[in-house]
């Protein structure tokens, strides 16, 4: 019996504890999702995971300080040279580009994209509220809501894409007419600027579509 309800089980997602990041409701979301979900920052748990998601709110440079508190940029570095899945979320997507430069002031970020977040060129920000994208071909986080509205909560993202691997998925958005990264795919990592767990239904799907990609060990 134990084993066959071992066979059964969600895959087993961590989500990191850094000190930033709307965890319990992501926590909730994931789990609804389909997934086994633990909040820690323990570096074996981390490791062991199926998935390991990245959240994050705040300025850049903090969700920075904290991440490396926990070694954070190093436990992303080892789970993708593994091929092991990542997903980031808000600042937790920001994060994983080179550099964020916030009211002038550069912090360095995990160099994972390359790319810069910035202040958005728009009028009205912060950009809060539903917003549609235009997924990149071949994307599988948006199967099933490529046409849907999802929820953001910013006034900084990546402006310029140029330097992304050809072989990344690239999804946009568009905020008083400024253009910006709103998710990247690429290989065992993907992110979005937006809120998936406050997304709806859209957002729910979204997370199904990334957990029902993780393989659970054993």
């Amino acid at each position: 019996m134990t084993s066959a309800l071992g066979l059964l089980r969600g895959p087993r997602v961590v989500l990191l504890d850094y000190g930033s990041g709307n965890l319990h409701s992501a926590s909730r979301a994931l789990a609804a999702a389909g997934a086994e979900v633990e909040i820690t920052a323990d570096p074996e748990a981390v490791a062991a995971a199926d998935g390991l998601v990245v959240p994050g709110v705040g300025a850049f440079a903090a969700c920075m300080d904290g991440l490396v508190s926990v070694d954070g940029p190093s436990l992303i570095a080892d789970r993708l040279a593994a091929s092991r899945p990542v997903l980031g979320i808000c600042v937790g997507h920001q994060v994983l580009f080179t550099s964020g430069v916030e009211h002038g002031v550069a912090s360095t970020g995990c160099q994972i994209y390359p790319g810069t977040v910035e202040r958005l060129q728009a009028r009205r920000l912060p950009h809060i509220g539903w917003n549609t994208v235009q997924p990149g071909a071949g994307s599988r986080l948006f199967d099933q809501v490529a046409d849907e509205r999802f929820y953001f909560v910013h006034s900084y993202a990546v402006r310029e894409a140029a330097g992304l691997p050809g072989d990344a998925v690239v999804t946009w958005a568009e905020h008083d007419g400024d253009r910006f990264v709103a998710a990247v795919e690429w290989g065992a990592l993907a992110s979005t600027q937006f809120h998936p767990e406050k997304s709806g239904e859209a957002g729910a799907r979204l997370l199904h579509n990334w957990v029902d990609s993780l393989v659970p060990a054993g």
